[in-house]
């Protein structure tokens, strides 16, 4: 497994798991000795990179990676996540959903530590921009986390290029994330990753395997469970899922002439955009980390990559990647 710097603060893996639906979103969760084995086969594989989020669970996805990877700290990164408010008592107080203040993110902080299990948070990211809190506030009291030796570096989420900047200019941002694949290219057009070349800022695309759409693997909406939230989102309504079938079906017909996956091929081209990109696709199943390790040493020629940006253009592609109230969230 080869190894990419996010910024100057860290060198990871060159692919990361990511770990949200081991607990959180796709109704697929899986018990600690599964996910033991899940993590330990990550390592061997030479992946060292493992995203998670207060969020997620909530609170329980943190818990499970900080068990699954404690005997293994000395060789992996942790990413985790503030930035939501959560409980009834806190929607209600601020209807955004949403809390960046420098009070609260210290706390999230100090109780993400503890649920990991760990000394020191190697990312700490922002989930979501607050419109409430300037950015700068943010980033300052995120900063003073890193003098504390509580944090190694920060990094933020779905924010945009102007917004990074700004944030840039407090402290060094080591890393920025957002969704990233064949069929999301939003970081392309709206500067984000322009700015993260210019910068020298890694970037981190989640869902870089289309939410699992581009393996190939899904074909018939009924595969997902009823707690599945991409039922919810507008790529999966039947209509739009029917048209996308056709865009993957072309993947995989150029993953079969090349004798890859249609998931591999999806994730090299990905990987191919910049080697200051570190994707994170997650998964449940250990069939599914080994070949996405194995995707992870793909290389394509130049040829290769126009012909795979192409064949799943945004153009083409039915349905938005959310609904209108969750992409009010994102590029602020």
């Amino acid at each position: 497994m080869q190894r990419r710097n996010l910024g100057k603060e860290l060198i990871v893996s060159s692919i990361g798991l990511g770990c949200m639906g081991m607990s959180h979103a796709y109704g697929t969760n899986i018990d600690e000795k599964a996910a033991q084995r899940l993590f330990d086969r990550a390592v061997e594989l030479g992946i060292t990179f493992f995203d998670t989020a207060e969020v997620y669970g909530p609170f329980t996805n943190e818990v499970l990676v900080g068990q699954g990877l404690r005997k293994h700290r000395d060789r992996v990164q942790i990413a985790t996540k503030f930035g939501f408010t959560i409980g009834d008592e806190a929607r209600a107080a601020r209807p955004s959903g949403l809390d960046s203040r420098p009070e609260h993110l210290r706390a999230v902080a100090e109780a993400s530590l503890k649920r990991l299990g760990v000394e020191v948070i190697d990312l700490f990211y922002q989930h979501r921009v607050d419109p409430d809190v300037p950015i700068e506030e943010t980033v300052g009291a995120m900063a003073e986390l890193v003098r504390e030796g509580k944090v190694k570096a920060l990094g933020l989420s779905e924010a945009s290029a102007a917004t990074l900047r700004r944030a840039h200019a407090v402290h060094p941002i080591a890393a920025i994330q957002s969704e990233y694949s064949l069929w999301t290219r939003d970081p392309e057009t709206n500067g984000v990753l322009a700015t993260c070349r210019e910068l020298g800022i890694g970037f981190v695309p989640f869902s870089p395997l289309g939410r699992g759409m581009l393996t190939g693997a899904l074909k018939d909406l009924s595969a997902l469970g009823a707690n599945d939230f991409r039922r919810g989102l507008p790529r999966f309504d039947q209509e739009n899922f029917d048209a996308n079938l056709a865009l993957v079906a072309a993947l995989e017909t150029m993953a079969k002439d090349k004798g890859v996956t249609a998931g591999q091929l999806a994730l090299a081209w990905v990987l191919a955009q910049g080697d200051f990109i570190v994707p994170i696709p997650g998964t449940t199943k250990i069939a599914n980390l080994e070949s996405n390790a194995a995707g992870a040493s793909i290389i394509l020629t130049e040829a290769d990559v126009a012909h795979l940006g192409s064949i799943v253009s945004p153009e083409k592609v039915a349905g938005a990647r959310y609904s209108e109230a969750i992409a009010k969230m994102s590029n602020r």
